[in-house]
């Protein structure tokens, strides 16, 4: 076997190995060096086996050579390759961006820890995308929320540790639910393999324990994924963490744990059991529906700016299960070109929050008064950005929700359109709350902020530019998304 065989597995190995690595080294910006390097080459290892599955189909590997189901096997198609994406350039830019931001907010002798614990969680993400097993998926899952419960925690506000147990407490339950679901599965079927899964569970989909394992692995992902109302750890994560921590798990946890739902509900169980003879569609539909209207309302009053945007990543999750509950094509493409370009705004906009925070060293909306000309090229992020979360035309996010209105009035469902045009104008309204102290309010007197450095910015406006740039060419994002999803349908028993 040559080493591109090995591609599947040194995407996760890579970033893992070197998580151990990290901590021998005393000196902080060493160890941002060596998880740069990790991330970038994970990255460039995700490019290249999405252009292998688009050219050659499904890419497989099994682990020790024994053939599955019995072995373990990564298995990559079109949706886990383009997830796997997301996953490897939110985190290779993060980390371009992170070395003063990580320095001005983490003390001194934790710095190689935190980068550590960064890479744990980032290969766990990883992990989730390639695997083929159920209970490996689960294994992955694990790492990645563990080492998330401590980037959450090195903040230096002391509110990051309760924001930290509360996640903790949310997310093993979460935890212990998809634990179960797999079991009830495993028991019915005598299989962890997801292929194999699909295969077998028709013959015994009737049967109250795989409607148990059902229901319990829904919840157990709805916990993971901040679906409403099962999102109440998600605003005070974002809002008391690290801004570097907040960047990446805005941009990849969720979306993960929605790929990891989307697995099990179109992969294994099927479109015809999820989502019409269990009715989950319309669950989904009303629980986004509720989650896009109560959580743009609350964002619109908050004062912390992250907070704010914490609440609207709450509102976007609701996008996304809207979608799939319309279990269509065009509804359930959406959904997957959401995961894709939520993760740009929301990777754009949390780092453009990292370098005020860097500057000013506050979030308040206050504080952010003046800073249009002061922070010129932070603020003009922010707002290009902002305009992509609101969905105006010729950005990223104005596609997805193209596409999502377009699903709503292929089956008739005008007023949902229209409530999703509605939370585009709540999203409207708080960011240009954002925008007005920035641009029209009056600067603190005597302040000396000035804009953020080249090392920041550089990173914040890669992202900036791929909103504007997925926005206006969708080659790419649509293809992908409309295969991935058109796969999964053709895969189902």
């Amino acid at each position: 076997m040559s080493a591109l065989d090995h591609l599947p597995i040194l995407v996760v190995l890579i970033p893992l190995l070197t998580a151990v690595i990290c901590p021998l080294f005393q000196n902080g910006r060493t160890a941002w060096k060596l998880a740069l390097g990790a991330a970038w080459s994970s990255f460039a290892i995700a490019c290249m086996l999405l252009h292998q599955v688009l050219n050659s189909g499904t890419v497989r590997y099994q682990l020790g050579g024994w053939e599955p189901p019995w072995g373990i096997e990564y298995r990559i198609d079109v949706l886990g390759g383009f997830v796997l994406l997301i996953v490897t350039s939110i985190a290779a830019l993060v980390l371009s961006y992170a070395r003063r931001s990580v320095e001005d907010e983490i003390r001194p002798g934790r710095i190689s820890f935190f980068y550590a614990a960064f890479l744990l969680a980032f290969s766990g993400l990883a992990g989730i995308t390639v695997t083929g097993d159920a209970f490996n998926l689960f294994v992955f899952l694990e790492i990645s929320s563990l080492s998330s419960y401590a980037l959450i925690s090195a903040g230096r506000d002391r509110r990051s540790l309760n924001a930290a147990f509360q996640y903790l407490i949310m997310g093993s339950i979460g935890a212990t639910f998809i634990l179960i679901g797999i079991g009830f599965l495993y028991m019915m079927t005598g299989t962890l393999n997801m292929d194999d899964l699909a295969v077998r569970l028709p013959e015994v989909a009737d049967t109250r324990t795989v409607r148990a394992g059902f229901a319990f692995l829904t919840v157990g992902f709805g916990l993971k994924l901040a679906l409403f109302p099962l999102h109440l750890w998600l605003p005070n994560a974002y809002a008391y963490a690290p801004s570097v921590v907040t960047a990446f798990l805005a941009a990849t946890a969720t979306k993960v744990a929605v790929y990891a739902l989307l697995r099990f509900l179109l992969g294994i169980f099927g479109v015809g059991f999820s989502l019409m003879s269990m009715p989950f569609d319309m669950i989904l539909i009303g629980l986004g529906l509720a989650g896009i209207l109560s959580a743009s309302l609350v964002a619109v009053f908050q004062q912390n700016v992250k907070r704010m945007l914490a609440y609207s990543s709450v509102a976007q999750i609701g996008y996304i299960a809207l979608g799939i509950g319309l279990a269509s094509h065009t509804g359930i493409s959406a959904a997957v070109m959401h995961l894709f370009n939520h993760a740009l705004m929301k990777g754009a906009l949390f780092m453009s929050l990292g370098a005020v925070a860097y500057r000013v060293g506050a979030m308040h909306i206050s504080d952010f008064a003046g800073l249009g000309r002061r922070m010129p090229f932070t603020m003009a992020a922010i707002a290009i950005a902002g305009l992509s979360l609101i969905g105006i035309p010729g950005t990223a996010g104005f596609i997805s929700k193209w596409f999502l209105v377009l699903g709503t009035l292929e089956q008739g469902w005008w007023p949902l359109a229209v409530l999703i045009l509605l939370g585009s104008f709540l999203a409207l309204i708080y960011v240009g709350r954002i925008l007005e102290a920035a641009y029209f309010g009056t600067p603190k007197e005597n302040s000396a902020v000035r804009e953020a450095p080249l090392s920041m910015l550089i990173p914040i406006w890669i992202l900036v530019i791929a909103n504007v740039y997925f926005g206006l060419n969708t080659e790419l994002t649509v293809g992908l998304a409309t295969q991935a999803t058109t796969d999964l349908f053709e895969a189902l028993p």
